[in-house]
């Protein structure tokens, strides 16, 4: 890897001996998911977003589906066991995970929620998840993504 700083995502997929690849770009302010796959020339449906949200109990939740999908609330709800989730406000995502909008990635919060991964993400050999800040992309096998973080996988995109 060039002079690329680590960041946490990338730490922690070294101590649990995962191989990755990165990509970045510049990227000065917030780019929606579908447009940095582009830029990167990445398949954008190998390319998955992360959305934090929380269930009527007040706990947190983290969903990874495509970045052209969209989440499927009553399924994702379901998939964590809850009544209903709703996506957090963008001013809570720093304070609670460590990560500015763009640049959230399932790996490397300042806690590890609770995790589902959308169903398509295994249908490929390798998907793109952000590698913790705007303007980085990390190119991993979803089977790794789902064991670092203890993930559930459930179809959470809604069609």
């Amino acid at each position: 890897m060039a002079k690329e700083a680590k960041t946490n995502a990338m730490r922690i997929l070294e101590r649990n001996k995962v191989e990755y690849k990165v990509d970045t770009y510049e990227a000065s302010e917030f780019t929606d998911g579908v447009h940095s796959a582009e830029i990167l020339g990445h398949d954008v449906d190998r390319s998955f977003k992360t959305l934090v949200a929380t269930g009527k109990s007040g706990e947190h939740y983290v969903f990874v589906l495509p970045v052209a999908a969209e989440v499927d609330f009553k399924a994702a709800a379901k998939a964590v066991g809850e009544k209903n989730v709703e996506l957090i406000h963008v001013k809570e995502l720093t304070p609670l995970t460590g990560y500015i909008r763009g640049g959230c990635s399932p790996l490397g919060m300042k806690k590890q929620f609770r995790t589902v991964i959308d169903s398509t993400a295994e249908t490929f050999d390798t998907i793109y998840i952000s590698g913790g800040r705007v303007g980085c992309t990390i190119e991993l096998s979803p089977a790794d993504l789902i064991r670092v973080v203890r993930a559930d996988v459930a179809d959470i995109e809604a069609k």
